[in-house]
């Protein structure tokens, strides 16, 4: 495709931002609507996966985002008493392979900042409705904007207009969120991995590096605290004395690195959704992000995905010849990647945030080994690390991108 389109695109999250700066590079019109009335990052801390470190390198960004995150080489988890339930290193995959702990706001600072040509940016613009065949958007106060040769909903997990672009064969919310913020790191022990704990599946901490970010210098863990969503708003999460001790019975290291934060003030909210549609795309509309595909965080995987898509979406449109083929391509690439994690993720909640004591006692005593078989291990590792398409497949890198890993690992030894 060769003309340059109008693309109107709504959300400005991960998603939105890397689409909106691949795309305006690619020559076309585009233009950011974004309800907030100012722009910034909404989220703690998060891993990105050789796939979504892959993309940044696409962009040119890779170098910047090193610079701020935490490399991340093992993946572990254990009970309080100890035993191992998930014990996985990067470079029993690949020598190259690390993921990278990032704040939310570097990524944001990283994406918001390449998009300095052709920036149209509409904040506190909450878009209600989509002409879907002739591209206008309607936002809350009535305006109308377009048309557009393309409208792109990067809204989020909770989009409102998903189920007007393809009614989901599945839209429901988990029963479990989260509590999370950002420490210091200070004298953490396990500064390149990602740890968690776990009591049965009901009570689960993870503590994550994720460096530093645009006008902070210190060094930062992001916390997560597992909780069942109508627990979020309840007096024992209320009552610092007891959420205190709660964290502590699961692991005293980790409330060790929360005695300077604020509870429950200095602690935000994460709810989840399964989102599953058939069709990502209508006439001149299409998905992308969590508005395509939210799922559980268990497996890590979201603004890779976003991420992912994105690139895709400039491949498809580069390579076709028109709208509509060039979203059918995307459609069928993305979903390739994205179906099997929609199942792993359904799966692996229950094992992870539920009530279901007998199968997290279950996991607890064949998990690790199982991952520990021959063949095993690297099928699970490439699930974990986001290289899995389809059941047994593998998502390529690019050549240049995994040169360019080699050459960071060199520099960083």
């Amino acid at each position: 495709m060769s003309a340059s389109l109008r693309i109107g695109i709504v959300g400005y999250g991960s998603g939105g931002q890397a689409a909106a700066l691949l795309l305006c590079r690619d020559g076309h019109r585009v233009e950011v609507f974004e309800r907030a009335p100012v722009l910034g990052p909404v989220g703690a801390g998060f891993l990105l996966q050789p796939t979504g470190l892959s993309v940044l390198w696409e962009l040119g960004l890779l170098d910047a985002a090193l610079g701020y995150g935490a490399r991340v080489r093992r993946l572990h988890g254990e009970t309080v008493a100890g035993r191992a339930v998930m014990d996985m290193r990067y470079r029993e995959l690949h020598r190259r392979y690390f993921g990278l702990g990032l704040q939310r706001g570097a990524l944001f600072a990283l994406l918001d900042a390449a998009w300095d040509e052709g920036r149209q940016v509409h904040c506190g613009r909450t878009i209600v409705a989509v002409d879907h065949a002739r591209g206008i958007l309607r936002d809350d106060g009535g305006d109308e904007h377009g048309p557009y040769d393309l409208v792109i909903v990067a809204n989020g997990a909770a989009s409102l207009l998903r189920a007007d672009v393809a009614q989901p064969a599945l839209d429901r919310p988990y029963p479990w969120g989260a509590q999370w913020c950002l420490v210091e790191r200070g004298d953490w022990a396990w500064r390149d991995e990602l740890r968690q704990r776990y009591v049965g599946a009901r009570r689960m901490v993870g503590m994550l590096p994720v460096g530093r970010s645009p006008g902070d210098a210190s060094e930062r863990l992001s916390f997560f605290w597992s909780l069942p969503v109508a627990a979020l708003d309840s007096d024992a999460v209320q009552d610092e004395g007891a959420w205190r001790t709660a964290v502590a019975a699961v692991w005293p290291q980790a409330a060790e690195r929360l005695r300077d934060t604020a509870v429950p003030q200095g602690l935000a909210q994460a709810r989840y959704r399964d989102a599953v549609v058939r069709r990502w795309h209508r006439d001149r509309s299409v998905l992308l992000g969590d508005a395509a595909h939210a799922m559980s965080p268990q497996l890590g995987q979201g603004v890779n995905m976003a991420l992912l898509d994105a690139l895709a979406l400039r491949d498809a449109l580069r390579a076709a010849p028109g709208v509509p083929q060039a979203l059918a391509q995307y459609q069928r690439q993305r979903r390739a990647h994205v179906g099997v994690y929609h199942f792993w993720s359904r799966w692996l909640t229950p094992l992870f945030q539920s009530e279901h004591d007998r199968i997290a006692a279950l996991r607890d005593r064949v998990f690790h080994p199982l991952s520990r078989l021959p063949g095993g291990r690297g099928q699970t590792l490439r699930v974990l690390t986001g290289l899995r398409s389809g059941w047994f497949g593998a998502l390529p890198l690019a050549p240049a991108f995994l040169e360019a890993l080699d050459q960071r690992s060199a520099d960083e030894g």
